[in-house]
């Protein structure tokens, strides 16, 4: 059943001549992770007048929007929890969530367990009809504008006062502007635990009519008082957030929405895989994880050889641990304990350059979309051993992994199922640093013969380890990094973070698309799901780590990251990078691209520029191949050839991976000029 809150409002009276037009001072200041509350009521006085709302909906929905779940994210999809780091508990009403054709609902319990929101989600709102450009909301060619005095969207970082970059977008994929989404993107992930306030003022539609609020919202805006009781509790709090949006500037009588959320904290965002983290590495005592070689195979032709064998990992999900299983956990909680061990498997690549004399460094490598420990041995990294001397050693990023194909088929038909490719991602993710420790500690591969000469010569270096992944190794590899205790610093090729924007960008998610279409089929249920579905791939997604670059997370050092782009990427967004290079404080190569290869007024907006070298610090480099500019929309780029795997092949790219990988600093290796890697 649609939940169309319009339709289930019925509006009968209205509106008495008034007295009074006080607002309530701006919310305090508060640090990250905790939150404010407002006790007052507004005073009978107060009231312009009063409204007639009969409420026939379920009081758990966000009663503002056009349908029960919008605007998205929301606080009225909260409830109180003073156990909880932020103060909030996520509610979302089963009874309002996407269903599939075959009427099941998706299942909210796990995302119910969280204190807050995707700290890289999109703010999805209802407004039929609404004309982005001749309201002037900010489109995704000029974040700049989104700050502006005249922007028709302002997002207000409540914790702080700081108002936040963004864009504004209308769902391209949705055939009627009935049903239409309109997003508003993060350009830089929110931080941790506070708290967003969103505004939308002066909206017109296309024939520059003005576009009228919902008579619910009407009813906050205008202070109109109402005698429903769950409007009515509300009401201190959205007079918090007109506070908050006059503050910034916001005429509260120009707004035709606004609304709060909070986002989710550290500790429930990353708690899960820290937990993990924290009682594997326990049980090894200090030891390095036990392992076994299966096979050594020597390529003549191609001077290197391959390992390959399996190594023992705490598991952490239920039952076997294969696809389709989830974490281990008590009802009610997000703490997994360990069920036994995981047989994870590794192939590592030791060329014939790597010798005692000069041992490799350690490089883990990630895989590709839905790939494996193979990719490991693939041409990119091939290159890296060749010309620098590196041991690169991979293993399956179970949760995204080859053997988890079918189950990621299977959830695009019933989404409850989701949560079975997000927590076996964390384990895979703890196999990923044990496959490190193997690496780093001096009783792992180091001391095996497998990785030693004829006259038993260490050819892994155990002081140097450091991670290089591309496409989902590179949206993947920040979360390993940003965790890991063994190592600090990533590479992350054709990178980017957020699935929930990247999947209508991508041309990888066709055929996902044609699962997807005729299990949900309204294009607004669609937009919904996806953000519902990232709160909880957050956990195991760089989208929930980028942040912790720049903030470490506890007990750990400053991480660094490369991002190597490729212009155009046919398969992970340009823009994506750039949110993910703002939120990780990656600065940009410059110049970045020549001045007629980009459809942005201000390229790589609010992105510090390098211009001289070596760079002490994360980056991030564009590299062109001569592909057309991507399209504006939230759909893939189609034209000219796709630059995807065009960096990793070019031998100056390898050459500033390697520098990156040993140092944690970035060379020119683009003479001064916008990097060009030749198509292939």
């Amino acid at each position: 059943m649609r939940r169309r809150v319009g339709a289930l409002l019925a509006v009968s009276a209205l509106v008495a001549a008034g007295c009074g037009d006080s607002t309530p001072e701006p919310s305090p200041s508060v640090e990250a992770g905790t939150t404010t509350t407002t006790t007052t009521t507004t005073p009978e006085a107060e009231f312009a007048g009063s409204i007639e709302l009969t409420l026939e909906q379920s009081p758990d929905c966000e009663l503002i929007g056009h349908e029960c779940l919008l605007p998205f994210p929301s606080d009225a999809l909260t409830v109180d929890d003073a156990s909880a780091v932020t103060g909030r508990r996520v509610a979302l009403p089963l009874g309002a969530m996407p269903s599939n054709v075959d009427g099941v609902a998706v299942d909210p319990s796990r995302q119910n367990l969280a204190d807050g929101f995707s700290p890289g989600s999109a703010a999805l709102a209802l407004i039929p009809g609404v004309d982005p450009a001749g309201s002037g909301l900010p489109p995704i060619t000029d974040i700049a504008a989104s700050l502006a005095d005249g922007s028709a969207s302002v997002i207000v970082d409540a914790t702080t006062g700081e108002q936040w970059p963004h864009w504004a977008e209308l769902d391209s994929n949705a055939p009627s502007p009935d049903r239409q989404g309109l997003f508003l993107r993060p350009a830089q992930n929110y931080p941790d635990g506070h708290r967003i306030v969103i505004g939308l003022r002066n909206l017109v539609d296309g024939d520059g009519a003005a576009i009228a609020p919902t008579d619910t919202f009407r009813a906050y805006r205008d202070r109109l008082e109402s005698d429903v009781e769950e409007v009515e509790a509300r009401r201190p709090a959205m007079e918090r957030v007109f506070a908050d949006l006059e503050a910034a500037g916001v005429v509260r009588e120009e707004l035709v929405l606004a609304w709060e959320f909070t986002v989710i904290s550290t500790e429930s965002l990353t708690g899960p895989l820290v937990h993990m983290r924290d009682d594997a590495f326990a049980s090894l005592d200090g030891a390095a994880p036990t392992y076994t070689i299966d096979a050594v195979t020597r390529h003549d032709s191609d001077t290197y050889t391959i390992i390959e064998g399996t190594y023992d990992v705490p598991l952490y999900l239920t039952g076997d641990g294969g696809p389709g299983t989830g974490l281990n956990t008590e009802s009610g909680s997000l703490l997994p304990t360990a069920n036994g061990t995981w047989p994870s498997v590794f192939r590592c690549l030791v060329h014939d350059n790597t010798t005692a004399a000069d041992p490799g460094g350690g490089v883990i490598y990630g895989h590709g979309l839905l790939g494996d420990r193979g990719q490991a041995t693939s041409t990119g990294p091939r290159l890296l051993a060749e010309h620098h001397n590196h041991v690169i050693c991979g293993t399956d990023l179970i949760g995204m992994a080859e053997e988890d194909t079918i189950n990621a088929i299977a959830i695009l038909g019933e989404a409850s199922t989701f949560f079975t490719l997000s927590d076996r991602l964390l384990q895979g993710h703890l196999n990923t640093l044990f496959l490190g420790r193997l690496m780093k500690h001096p009783d792992g591969f180091a001391a095996d013969p497998a990785f030693r000469d004829e006259a038993d010569g260490q050819l892994l270096d155990t002081e140097q380890l450091a991670y290089y992944g591309i496409s989902q190794g590179g949206i993947m590899g920040p979360v390993s990094t940003a965790v890991s205790t063994d190592w600090s610093v990533g590479v992350f090729g054709v990178p980017a973070v957020n699935y929930s924007t990247l999947l209508n960008r991508s041309i990888d998610f066709d055929l996902y698309q044609a699962i997807l279409d005729p299990a949900y089929p309204d294009k607004l249920d669609q937009a919904q799901l996806l953000l519902i579905m990232q709160m909880l791939w957050d956990r195991g997604e760089g989208n929930g780590y980028v942040n912790h670059y720049t903030q470490p997370l506890a007990g750990l050092d400053e991480k660094r990251g490369l991002l190597h782009g490729a212009l155009g990427d046919h398969q992970v967004a340009n823009v994506a990078m750039d949110v993910m290079a703002r939120s990780m404080g990656a600065a940009v190569v410059w110049p970045a691209v020549g001045v007629d290869r980009t459809t942005d007024v201000e390229p790589f907006w609010a992105i510090p520029h390098i211009d001289s070298y070596p760079h002490d610090g994360s980056a991030t480099v564009m590299w062109d191949s001569g592909t057309p500019v991507p399209p504006i929309e939230n759909v893939p780029p189609r034209d000219g050839t796709d630059p995807h795997e065009d960096p990793r092949r070019h031998l100056a790219a390898v050459e500033q991976i390697d520098h990156f990988l040993r140092t944690g600093t970035v060379i020119d290796v683009c003479g001064g000029e916008p990097c060009i890697s030749p198509p292939r």
